[in-house]
């Protein structure tokens, strides 16, 4: 699947996340690697374009994280809805959740973490250097230095109008997910009526 991904111009890299779906973080060192669900994901610039993240002190991939200081953000669909909720609810301390949910992977350009197969597009970061940030808020900031999605679901800048398996995911709880809905758009002529 990931043969026909993209390139996205990195000044619109924030589009990719900017209506919140749901993330799957990867990330590798020394010989590790892991993946792991993140809600908790917005853009924080155009240029360089940066993401922040909460990733939390005790996870494995946090772990990885700080010491290779890079991760990947891969945007499921609703078609890959359980491998997310999978890979959200076992710990990759006790558990291969590459073999265990039977991920495939591709290399990154940029980065060492893997990008997922099986996801509709990908953020390759390197963490920006704010130590007391991290540790405080478990939150870490990061540049976006490469970024890619498959040109039937993002072209141009923007989200396409995709058949639903093909459309991002947003956690809500307790297993329960909704998919982002209908496309539809509106002029600054529309608000001044």
């Amino acid at each position: 699947m990931s043969s026909n991904k993209q390139p996205v111009a990195l000044a619109k890299a924030y589009r990719l996340l900017n209506h919140g779906p749901v993330t799957l973080v990867s990330s590798a060192a020394s010989g590790q690697r892991n993946v792991m669900a993140a809600s908790w994901v917005m853009p924080l610039d155009f240029d360089p374009p940066k993401v922040a993240v909460v990733i939390d002190r005790n996870t494995l991939t946090r772990e990885l994280i700080e010491a290779s200081g890079e991760f990947a953000l891969n945007i499921p669909c609703r078609s890959f809805a359980s491998q997310t909720l999978a890979a959200g609810s076992i710990s990759g301390r006790e558990h291969d959740k590459f073999a265990e949910l039977n991920l495939l992977t591709h290399a990154a350009s940029q980065i060492s973490a893997p990008l997922l197969d099986g996801c509709i597009a990908w953020l390759e970061c390197r963490i920006l250097d704010e130590p007391q940030v991290q540790q405080r808020y478990d939150l870490f900031l990061a540049e976006v230095v490469a970024a890619w999605a498959l040109p039937e679901v993002f072209g141009n800048g923007h989200w396409q109008d995709t058949p639903a398996g093909k459309r991002t995911i947003h956690y809500q709880a307790g297993g329960a997910f909704f998919s982002t809905g209908e496309q539809f758009s509106v002029s600054s002529d529309d608000c001044r009526q």
